[in-house]
């Protein structure tokens, strides 16, 4: 019994990958969900499922955001298979995680969080970061991809729950806007008051 507790033998049985779901490991679909690769990776997610799970729960009740957040993630690992390797284990709730926050961005961009930003701006924050790191060639373990995938379907919920979801897409970028204006002002500042 004791291996299943190798983390190689973790991959194999609960990692989604085109060859786990081609050998009809459809589980892998749900359980790639809560595999992480390591206590920063789960630690980042379970800061941000708080902050926009929260936000969509407050907003359209539990039963929605988990059906977000299972959608985002399950229908996302199948569509990463165009653009990842078919043996490549696609691990965690990022990708979930990112299509509550489209929904989130569309439906209440305003609203503060524990990181004191207003979750619009995290969101688009979030999403320009990983399409930064595409359009950057970044490689590595993360699956940029596979986050804008799931923020991609979050925007159907997003506009199918918000009857202002073009005012709170304005808004949140007005705020990106704002943002990197105060950014782009205050680091040239402070950087030559120390010196």
């Amino acid at each position: 019994m004791f291996w299943l507790l190798n983390s190689d033998t973790l991959v194999d049985y609960l990692a989604f990958s085109g060859v786990n779901l081609f050998n009809g490991r459809v589980w892998t679909l749900v359980t790639s969900l809560f595999l992480h690769a390591d206590i920063l990776h789960l630690a980042g997610n379970m800061l941000f499922l708080y902050v926009f799970g929260n936000t969509l729960e407050e907003e359209m009740g539990a039963a929605k955001t988990l059906g977000v957040f299972f959608v985002g993630g399950i229908v996302t690992f199948p569509l990463s298979l165009l653009f990842y390797d078919w043996t490549t284990p696609l691990i965690g709730a990022s990708a979930a995680i990112f299509t509550l926050s489209a929904v989130v961005m569309l439906i209440k961009p305003l609203k503060l969080s524990i990181l004191v930003l207003p979750q619009g701006l995290i969101a688009i924050l979030y999403f320009g970061y990983n399409a930064l790191a595409i359009y950057s060639g970044a490689e590595g373990n993360v699956a940029y991809i596979a986050h804008i995938i799931g923020f991609a379907i979050g925007i159907p919920f997003g506009l199918a729950w918000s009857k202002n979801w073009l005012k709170n897409l304005l808004i949140s970028i007005t705020l990106l806007i704002v943002y990197i204006i105060v950014v782009s002002v205050l680091i040239p500042l402070i950087l030559n008051a120390i010196t």
